[in-house]
């Protein structure tokens, strides 16, 4: 597939794993306005695309996936604009939030801020040991917002609020003791890292992986008796689709 637009570089592999490449956003991947709403575009033009499995987001050149919002932008913001700026990276990490198939995020270097947030709306994070992580919002003056409300479900309320309220900036190691990041290698190994995760992602059912992501992002906000319930029509819903008849057959089939 060609570009999708001037941000958004994709990929596909035989197997139903694409990948989207953030490009034509300065060697850190910065985020202006323009590029959350052509990445956003990208993301939702392959939300459509029903023979992807799993989705990989990277960045191009090797300093970072997304180094954060862009403060030259910012700087200029007042506050009718300043909310309409935080709206569209708000949506844009809601596109892949929501994103049907799950969505793999590829850490290198830096991943600041806005960039924090979109990863943390991603699946599953892989980073290299070179990657850095920060919510530096509050020594430019404003608060870390929108999807670092998703920090404390991941890493929890204390550790959260150290990240933001000191802007303290922490390494790929102390990431993957918090629970910030879900694996950590070398950086020669990240692009296998990433492909052997995706492939295991791929080879399972595509509508139960669908279902699957479905229900933990409602079980991220439904209290735990709805969680639960809300869990047995999507499990029946599932035989539906022949995918358990035929995985389990598959099973069956090799234990003879």
């Amino acid at each position: 597939m060609p570009m999708l637009n001037d941000h958004c570089d994709v990929t596909h592999g035989h197997d139903g794993v694409a990948q989207l490449t953030i490009c034509n956003a300065g060697a850190l991947n910065i985020l202006n306005s323009r590029a959350m709403a052509d990445l956003r575009s990208g993301i939702e033009t392959l939300a459509a695309d029903d023979g992807i499995r799993a989705l990989i987001i990277a960045g191009s050149g090797e300093k970072s996936m997304i180094g954060g919002a862009d403060i030259k932008e910012m700087a200029t913001l007042d506050q009718t604009s300043a909310e309409t700026f935080i709206t569209g990276l708000r949506d844009l990490c809601e596109a892949v939030r929501h994103f049907p198939a799950p969505v793999i995020a590829r850490l290198r270097g830096w991943c600041l801020g806005g960039g924090l947030e979109f990863a943390a709306a991603c699946d599953l994070r892989i980073a290299a040991q070179d990657a850095q992580f920060a919510m530096p919002e509050v020594k430019v003056g404003i608060p870390s917002v929108i999807h670092a409300a998703l920090l404390p479900r991941l890493i929890g309320w204390g550790r959260a609020r150290w990240l933001i309220l000191t802007a303290a900036t922490i390494d790929a190691a102390t990431a993957l003791n918090w629970g910030l990041v879900d694996q950590v290698v070398p950086v020669d190994d990240l692009d296998g890292a990433v492909a052997e995760v995706a492939a295991a992602i791929a080879a399972c059912g595509p509508q139960a992986m669908r279902s699957q992501k479905a229900l933990l992002r409602q079980w991220e906000e439904l209290p735990l008796t709805e969680s639960v319930d809300l869990s047995i029509k999507v499990f029946g819903q599932s035989f539906l689709s022949g995918e358990p008849q035929r995985h389990m057959q598959a099973f069956l089939d090799r234990r003879k």
